[in-house]
């Protein structure tokens, strides 16, 4: 298990998801088995973006940084500085 924030993308939405966990590979399944609302509507999910930590909190504040940037724009840019 490894501790990351990561982003996901729907094609059929056209949508980023940001989120945090403990366990990538149980929480991307949950996503694409509709278990959450918001992403139950874009299935397939797929992983563009991850983001490793130490502690869940630390992953979790950085959740909430990319979020609070409200920016397709910068979510693009993260994602393309690691290719």
């Amino acid at each position: 298990m490894q501790i990351c924030c990561y982003i996901l993308f729907s094609e059929k939405l056209n949508k980023y998801y940001v989120g945090s966990t403990s366990d990538i590979e149980r929480r991307l399944a949950e996503h694409n088995r509709g278990k959450e609302k918001f992403t139950k509507t874009g299935i397939p999910w797929t992983l563009v973006y991850t983001e490793p930590f130490i502690e869940l909190t630390e992953a979790r504040r950085r959740e909430g940084f990319i979020k609070k940037m409200k920016s397709r724009k910068f979510i693009e840019n993260l994602i393309s500085s690691t290719r």
